[in-house]
């Protein structure tokens, strides 16, 4: 096995883990990293079943022993940067961000720098080291032109509990969005398989015989012909999933550029148009409310974020 400067990790199955699937069992044990990421390292041989190299899809038996040795993390500098965004909340644990529309989150292909995540290295300094090198301190996600709330975590404690909350759904997590409303029922629920769409890997799509679970809750605030004003309540938070079960359903967001372009729905080419019209550039979504359990005081906190000016501005254009 390669040797690593990176803390070992060793298992013991227990007869109640017999039949699962080697990857996946080390994916609920090593919270802090991917099930992709974990795969890798299996197939790289920085994991040892009973002494030998296995497959990330090996089934486990009761009493075999893993033994995981983590490659050390590749070197990459994030540099800090000043980033105009604001800071909903802080203290030595987390920090509640309300980001505008079209600020990355973090870097990535494309986009090695200007991000979200620059400027908190360089108003906070160091994050959780939880997803470092590339992703210190990052909980979860917004998309680029999805603007509202986010929580970051500056400990490896606090980054744990905060993820375990996403993880079993008890974080509140509300958007509100303009939409198309095409026979759109008051309220109701969309679930689905989800995962990456056959012909664009940059897209997904809830069309999958097999997936994760994705789950939207959906209540119409106001009609606004020929769009509707909804909010959502997201009981899973997969990529993109607001935006892809509507337009899906046929009631795509307004100024989407990647999923409601082209679908079929009345007048296409008027509502098409509609949200350039409206002086919306990007989806008109936004992270409206966040809520979750402090890691350190359990104190179950709130946040709201004001609808900002472009989707409040593109709202009003729509009403008599």
């Amino acid at each position: 096995m390669p040797p690593s400067d990176s803390p070992a990790y060793t298992f013991v199955i227990e007869p109640a883990a017999r039949g699962q699937r080697l990857d996946r069992f080390l994916a609920t044990r090593l919270t802090g990293h991917s099930r992709t990421r974990i795969a890798g390292w299996i197939r790289e041989g920085h994991v040892r079943l009973d002494g030998a190299t296995a497959r990330p899809s090996a089934s486990l038996e009761a009493g075999q022993s893993i033994v995981v040795e983590p490659p050390p993390p590749p070197e990459v500098e994030l540099e800090p940067q000043a980033i105009s965004f604001d800071v909903v909340y802080a203290d030595d644990g987390i920090i509640v961000v309300d980001k505008p529309a079209h600020l990355i989150v973090h870097p990535g292909a494309g986009n090695p720098d200007g991000t979200l995540l620059n400027g908190l290295l360089h108003r906070f300094g160091a994050l959780s080291p939880v997803g470092a090198p590339e992703r210190p301190g990052v909980v979860h996600r917004i998309d680029a032109g999805t603007s509202g709330l986010l929580v970051f975590a500056r400990t490896e404690r606090a980054h744990h509990h905060l993820a375990a909350q996403f993880a079993d759904h008890s974080a509140e997590r509300r958007y509100l969005a303009l939409v198309w409303d095409h026979g759109l029922a008051d309220s109701g629920t969309i679930e689905t398989l989800y995962g990456r769409h056959g012909g664009d890997r940059r897209k997904f799509t809830g069309r999958v015989n097999r997936g994760k679970r994705a789950v939207t809750h959906w209540t119409v605030l106001e009609r606004l012909p020929p769009c509707a004003w909804v909010e959502f309540r997201l009981e899973t938070g997969r990529t993109h999933q607001i935006r892809v079960h509507f337009a899906e359903a046929g009631h795509p967001l307004v100024g989407d550029a990647t999923y409601g372009r082209k679908r079929r729905i009345d007048r296409p080419p008027a509502l098409r148009r509609l949200g350039f019209e409206l002086g919306l550039t990007r989806q008109a979504l936004h992270a409206a409310r966040l809520g979750f359990v402090h890691p350190t005081t359990r104190e179950t906190l709130c946040f709201e974020s004001p609808v900002p000016a472009d989707i409040a501005a593109a709202r009003e254009a729509l009403r008599p």
